[in-house]
């Protein structure tokens, strides 16, 4: 809760509601009974009035209940699991609005079915903790499903780039130079930059950057590549554009204090990316990329490197501009990694538009699909190369097929651990109108799962794990049709 009123107030409400309830009066009861007025009762319901001790008086003598069974904030036991959600960083820090959720609806909801909700909640921690899921995970997945929620494209934060770009005479293109924002930040915005020997304090030479607030000095790596420095400088200038104050100081992540940090770095994150590579060039490019007859690797290549020489950044910045502008809203993105002698492939990141994709990233150790692109691709690089290329990924057991274009390089900042990018896009009457090479002779359809563990391909040459999730599966569907063959011969 945002202060201990705002808890003593939906505490008092909560107990109200239920004293009301114990006694099936309507909100118009009460008023009657008490002479108060029906919508001050609902805002007192609602946690948003806390009444007078006369007002209070009133209550429990119409209610039948005493004096402190009202005030008090000991919730009975019905409503105990509450007590450590009122009062936790829950409605502090997870902005619910962002989702239209009013915070008193879902209270409501809390106090009208308080055992069935407290269930559902209990199952949901059980979850939790047996898959893993920490306040680290819980906070990315919110961010996640909010970038979702709006397409990833968020025309307020574009108009503020165009804006910011036209006031300070700037191009929108490959050729931004750091120099140019650096200066912008000294002068505008009173930063004092560096550049700094990280390697010489051991564990921090995997960090990009520095934000010291009190002295408004930013510490840059010695090893940042050009376009590594020209983000950075961007996305500073995105916090201070967007005036975003509860941010965190390092690049990448160490620790974060709050979901409104996260929330914060994606926004300025995304203003970065929005004035490194250009809506409208990315629309008309993209648009003659896709008309293309053929695939070609190359071609793709010289798509990125007409904004930026960073394939992440490129890659993301797609997912903005595909769905908002061109009309292609089923697709995902994801970012592997694969450890300097390590076989285990991550996924750091994921996003999935329009609903969940069949690719997506668990957290119980199973072994994603080497038969996708961008695992290939990581498997395949050489030393110091950048290797693109795609296929047709058909999902077998889901019955669906994307079109998956892939980007790998070697990780600077990460002891030589690889990454790949990937783009996928559901083929579906509309995008197969709209990608011409979809049937290019050099694009390959390649069966694949999404784990070793849920996949039924069987002579898969690179399995790495048996299906026993889908061999449980097909043990339980085996078990169901002989249940009811036994019923159909009974009856």
């Amino acid at each position: 809760m945002n202060s201990d009123s705002d808890f003593i107030k939906t505490v008092f409400g909560l107990k109200l509601k239920q004293q009301r309830q114990k006694k099936n009066w309507s909100l118009q009861d009460l008023a009657v009974k008490t002479g108060l007025s029906k919508s001050y009762l609902n805002e007192i319901e609602n946690g948003k009035k806390y009444p007078k001790h006369d007002k209070i008086i009133q209550l429990s003598e119409a209610l039948n209940c005493t004096f402190d069974d009202l005030v008090s904030t000991k919730l009975d036991k019905s409503l105990t699991p509450f007590n450590e959600i009122l009062q936790s960083d829950f409605f502090k820090e997870i902005p619910l609005e962002l989702f239209g959720i009013n915070k008193n609806n879902l209270i409501s909801i809390i106090s009208d079915a308080p055992k069935k909700v407290t269930a559902f909640i209990n199952a949901l921690i059980e979850i939790s903790q047996n898959y893993n899921l920490g306040k680290e995970r819980f906070y990315f997945a919110v961010l996640r499903s909010f970038q979702e929620l709006y397409d990833n494209y968020f025309p307020e934060i574009e108009e503020k780039v165009q804006l910011f770009a036209e006031e300070n005479g700037l191009q929108i293109d490959k050729n931004l130079q750091s120099d140019v924002l650096e200066t912008i930040l000294n002068e505008k915005f009173n930063y004092q930059i560096q550049s700094e020997d990280f390697e010489k304090y051991g564990t921090l030479d995997n960090l990009r950057s520095l934000f010291v607030p009190e002295k408004k000095l930013l510490l840059l790596n010695r090893k940042l590549e050009k376009d590594q420095k020209t983000f950075i400088l961007a996305k500073e200038i995105g916090f201070c554009v967007l005036e975003l104050k509860n941010r965190p100081n390092t690049y990448s992540w160490l620790d974060f204090g709050s979901f409104e940090e996260i929330l914060n770095n994606f926004y300025a994150s995304y203003f970065a990316g929005a004035l490194l590579i250009s809506k409208q060039k990315t629309i008309e490019k993209t648009s003659d990329f896709f008309l293309q007859n053929e695939w070609n690797p190359q071609n793709f290549e010289n798509l990125i490197e007409n904004f930026t020489n960073s394939p992440e950044t490129f890659y993301y910045r797609l997912t903005n501009i595909l769905s908002s502008e061109l009309g292609i809203k089923d697709l995902f993105y994801l970012c592997l990694v694969k450890k300097k002698n390590s076989d285990k492939i991550q996924i750091l990141k994921e996003l999935h538009l329009n609903h969940q994709q069949a690719p997506h990233a668990n957290a119980t150790n199973e072994h994603y699909c080497r038969r996708w692109i961008a695992v290939k691709n990581l498997h395949h690089l050489k030393e110091n190369e950048t290797l693109t290329d795609a296929q047709i990924s058909h999902y077998k057991d889901q019955g669906i097929s994307y079109l998956v274009i892939s980007t790998s390089q070697k990780n600077p900042f990460s002891d030589g651990s690889n990454r790949s990018y990937c783009l996928g896009i559901l083929l579906n009457s509309q995008t197969i109108k709209k990608i011409n090479f979809i049937k290019s002779p050099t694009l390959k359809t390649i069966n694949v799962g999404v784990t070793c563990e849920s996949c039924s391909i069987a002579d898969c040459e690179v399995r790495q794990s048996p299906p026993i999730r889908l061999e449980k599966e097909y043990f339980n569907s085996g078990m169901k049709n002989a249940i009811e063959k036994i019923r159909k011969d009974i009856l």
